[in-house]
């Protein structure tokens, strides 16, 4: 565990403890954080959001440069987790562009970019600002200069709420991976 933080959320919950974890950490919390996961994605219908790739995926981001990943609790309960990265320079997270960026848009020097690889709440904890809360105490104490994630583009609800927190959609990006969707790409500058 990195740091605890409290936020007041709703009446219907009047307290969600937010905890940013290393990897060790998070590893104690995996099936906790595996299950959220399903929960949320279980009406996808599609393998893609299946628990296997998501285990492959969590795996293989969890060596990646400064990862973390924060989780919300409510009387020990987990409602939410959001986790990222920095993208290091060479990396292969821009490959499958499908819009054209301005040049030097993908450049990754190991400092520029906060990749956002989730922002998962549960089904009766949404609309109560647990999404906002997990981004900010990601993006907390980071030096990274602009955030990027992507989102469904018929993902209204996440649509929504990524533009009110001042996320800006600049292109679409259908990973090189087997059976991924195409994704709306999000760009939070930091310096805004």
């Amino acid at each position: 565990m990195i740091s605890p933080a409290q936020y007041a959320t709703s009446p219907m919950s009047e307290h969600i403890t937010l905890d940013r974890l290393d990897v060790p950490g998070a590893m104690s919390r995996l099936e906790e954080i595996v299950a959220a996961y399903i929960e949320v994605y279980a009406d996808a219908g599609d393998a893609y959001f299946g628990e296997e790739r998501f285990r492959l995926q969590l795996a293989g981001h969890m060596g990646a440069p400064a990862w973390e990943l924060v989780c919300a609790d409510l009387d020990g309960e987990l409602v939410g987790f959001a986790y990222g990265f920095t993208l290091p320079a060479g990396t292969d997270w821009w490959r499958g562009l499908l819009t054209r960026v301005p040049d030097g848009f993908t450049r990754e020097d190991g400092q520029r970019t906060l990749a956002i690889c989730e922002i998962v709440v549960r089904s009766p904890w949404r609309r109560q600002h647990v999404g906002r809360h997990l981004l900010d105490t990601l993006l907390s104490g980071r030096q990274e200069e602009r955030a990027t994630l992507l989102v469904d583009p018929d993902n209204w609800a996440a649509q929504v709420a990524c533009a009110a927190w001042g996320c800006d959609g600049v292109a679409q990006l259908r990973p090189e991976r087997n059976g991924a969707p195409v994704y709306d790409v999000l760009m939070l500058d930091r310096d805004r």
